[in-house]
């Protein structure tokens, strides 16, 4: 399409002194828009899925308990749509009315996008991991959280 109007154009004008001028500035311009349109159109980024998982123990003073579940949430991370797993116990920071201490095990992942998130809530070692590991805590609070 832009060769056409190209040629139209060199046709229409006869090569003429003052259309040269003209014509080097359309092939520039050609040129130009040629280049830009071979470049590739990166995709649209995705927003990656934080997901955010804090575990109370039936028996929270137990270290055994609490290193058995820690050692099950470390098996999740066989599940390929999981990009990213940090596992965690509490931190032993300062005391602020703001910092929940209640809890004794955390799990962190972060997923490409929902449909990752969504493969990871339906996958064998998941439901595995539920069925093997849940006599161990009391209560799981999850926050899921898209990237802004």
């Amino acid at each position: 399409m832009r060769l056409f109007f190209v040629f139209s154009f060199l046709k229409e004008n006869n090569m003429k002194s003052t259309s040269r001028r003209k014509f080097i500035a359309v092939t520039a311009l050609l040129g130009t828009s040629l280049a830009a349109s071979a470049m590739p159109v990166p995709a649209p980024k995705k927003k990656q899925l934080v997901h955010h998982v804090f575990f109370w123990l039936k028996n929270p003073d137990s270290v055994a308990d609490r290193d058995k579940l820690v050692e099950g949430v470390k098996t999740l991370s066989k599940i390929k749509s999981i990009r990213k797993l940090h596992v965690g116990v509490l931190a032993s920071t300062e005391k602020r009315e703001v910092v929940d201490t209640s809890w004794q095990v955390s799990e962190l992942m972060f997923f490409d996008d929902l449909q990752g998130q969504s493969m990871y809530q339906n996958h064998p070692i998941h439901l595995d991991f539920i069925k093997n590991y849940s006599h161990l805590w009391a209560k799981v609070l999850v926050y899921d959280a898209m990237e802004a």
